[in-house]
C-alpha cells in the first residue's frame, strides 16, 4: 500500500484547468488537506465535480478506484487536483537526456535529415568524448545507429557528414510539454494534449 501512496498518478491542474504537473497520492492528501487544491470527483461520462477534503473523506469507494486504508476507513485515491489560486503554466527546458536530445532533435538524424524509429537512433557526440567532448546540448545530437557507428571517435568532418542543423540548448517549453501519462490514469487524458 505504501507504494501505491508514492507513485506519481495525480495531475495537478491550475485554477484554470491546465494541466501543469503531477504528484503522488500522498503529496494530493496534503494538498487537500491544507486547502491549497481540491480534487476533482469524476464519474462515469465524464461529468466531474471539484471536491474539497472534508467532503472527499466521506465519497464512498468505487471498484475502480484506488483507495487507501485508513483508521477511519477506506479513502480515494485522487487522480487528478485543481489548484486553488495558481493560475500561471511554469515553463521549463527539457533535462540534458537521450529523450532530451530525441524530442529536441524531432526524431530525425541530425546527419541523414531521415526520420528514425526508436530503435534505429542513439546520441552521438560530435566532438568524441575519446577526444574531449562534452556530454551537453551543444555536442550531442540524434543519429542513425548505423551512421553513428560508422562515424565511431572521429568528427562528421573527418569521414565526411555535415549536420542539418547546429545543435543547441531547447529554449523554456510549458511545464504540461513535459507530462506524461505513464501510468495509463484514463482520468488524464481530457487534460492532456
Amino acid at each position: 500500500m505504501g507504494d501505491v501512496l508514492h507513485k506519481t498518478t495525480v495531475l495537478v491542474l491550475n485554477r484554470n484547468w491546465q494541466a501543469i504537473d503531477i504528484k503522488t497520492p500522498a503529496d494530493a492528501f496534503c494538498m487537500m488537506a491544507a486547502g491549497t487544491a481540491t480534487a476533482l470527483d469524476i464519474a462515469q461520462g465524464d461529468s466531474m465535480s471539484p471536491t474539497k477534503w472534508p467532503e472527499w473523506l466521506l465519497l464512498p469507494v468505487r471498484d475502480s478506484d484506488n483507495a487507501v486504508l485508513t483508521v477511519h476507513g477506506p479513502v480515494r485515491i485522487p487522480t487528478v487536483l485543481v489548484l486553488a489560486r495558481y493560475d500561471k503554466v511554469p515553463k521549463r527546458r527539457p533535462k540534458l537526456s537521450s529523450r532530451g536530445i530525441w524530442d529536441r532533435d524531432g526524431g530525425v538524424c541530425q546527419y541523414t535529415g531521415r526520420k528514425l524509429t526508436r530503435d534505429e537512433g542513439n546520441i552521438d557526440h560530435i566532438m568524441p568524448r575519446s577526444r574531449g567532448g562534452k556530454t551537453s546540448w551543444d555536442n550531442c545530437v540524434l543519429a542513425d545507429k548505423r551512421i553513428n557507428s560508422r562515424k565511431a571517435d572521429r568528427t562528421p568532418e573527418e569521414v565526411g557528414l555535415k549536420l542539418q542543423r547546429k545543435p543547441g540548448t531547447p529554449r523554456e517549453m510549458p511545464s504540461t510539454y513535459f507530462i506524461r501519462n505513464v501510468h495509463g490514469v484514463p482520468d488524464w487524458e481530457m487534460f492532456l494534449e
